[in-house]
């Protein structure tokens, strides 16, 4: 018996394809909540005793079995756990669910649940979540609508792309559209070409990418918005959209506590090859992608505030900046 404890609906259950875009979604999650959005029964004793014995671990014989890239640094704003799981979800109702709908794009507020690396490891159940949060309703109506948005269908949208779509995370996987576009503007002239080390080192021309990319390797979590904007300037940035979608899958997998997560792979898609979006105006590089660029997250957020939050961590020396940052100061 198979059962989808990731989920609230179960992905076979809420569709039988896959969907186009939340739209699509959104009615047939809600018709199903009221049958699986319930209360957990209770937790018994089960009649039958084991007769067997435990054996010992020797669990750090276990640990070198471990195939872990271990130059990635523990994160320390995160205790595993669903002890600790539960203290982030009292926490994040009490204090910032009030300021979620409003507040949930800006990076430079503390607005957002903060909870999905305790979903992507089981510690913590959406559904236990969201009946807590639902239980803040006439307080705070519009960030409890604005998170199940995000959390239920949003989420439970990615689930059912990546189990519908055996290419969920190759641009193969991409509407005919959006393959087309991205084809056709794929030997389109780019300002600037980084190579993957580059990437990961945060040392590109834009002060905010290298931002985000510093919170996500220090931090393990990057900012839901900025994951959007990172990602496509991967895309604007690489030789190809392959070579894009592949770093930036590479990389979310590497430094995010939530990686290699069908909320990911989504995103990453999302922004590189338009799943679950619609074709916009034509441009170079992006074709009919949805373009995001620097003067936009400006007017979202306080882009400077950001900026110096990260980057003042890590002092460069002028030899050690790439040829295209040191150009990009001097047309500054």
């Amino acid at each position: 018996m198979e059962v989808d404890a990731h989920n609230i609906v179960p992905v076979w259950l809420a569709s039988d394809k896959q969907e186009y875009a939340a739209r699509t979604i959104r009615n047939k999650i809600h018709k199903f909540l009221p049958e699986f959005l319930t209360e957990f029964p209770p937790v018994t004793v089960h009649t039958h005793n084991s007769k067997l014995t435990m054996k010992s671990t020797n669990w750090i014989k276990a640990k070198e079995s471990l195939e872990i890239d271990m130059t990635v640094s523990e994160v320390s704003w995160a205790t595993p756990g669903t002890n600790a799981g539960l203290k982030v979800l009292d926490e994040f109702c009490t204090k910032r669910l009030k300021f979620f709908a409003a507040q949930r794009n800006d990076p430079n507020k503390d607005s957002l649940s903060n909870l999905s690396p305790w979903f992507h490891f089981g510690q913590i159940g959406v559904q236990r979540t969201i009946l807590k949060v639902k239980s803040y309703s006439s307080k705070h109506s519009e960030s409890v609508s604005a998170y199940i948005e995000e959390a239920v269908v949003r989420r439970e949208l990615a689930d059912n792309f990546c189990y519908y779509n055996p290419h969920y995370d190759s641009i193969s996987g991409a509407a005919q559209w959006a393959q087309d576009t991205l084809k056709a503007h794929k030997k389109d002239k780019r300002e600037y070409i980084y190579t993957q080390e580059q990437f990961e080192s945060s040392s590109t021309h834009d002060p905010l990418w290298n931002a985000a990319q510093l919170q996500m390797v220090q931090e393990g979590k990057m900012h839901g918005f900025l994951r959007m904007y990172w990602a496509k300037k991967i895309l604007e940035w690489t030789s190809s959209p392959e070579e894009g979608l592949r770093i930036a899958i590479y990389l979310n997998d590497k430094y995010e506590i939530d990686g290699r997560d069908p909320n990911g792979y989504v995103g990453c898609m999302w922004s590189i090859c338009g799943i679950h979006d619609q074709g916009w105006a034509e441009r170079s590089v992006f074709g009919k992608i949805r373009y995001m660029n620097y003067q936009g997250c400006k007017r979202k957020f306080d882009v400077g505030q950001f900026e110096r939050k990260y980057n003042k961590k890590r002092k460069l020396d002028k030899e050690e900046l790439p040829a295209a940052f040191k150009k990009f100061k001097k047309q500054k």
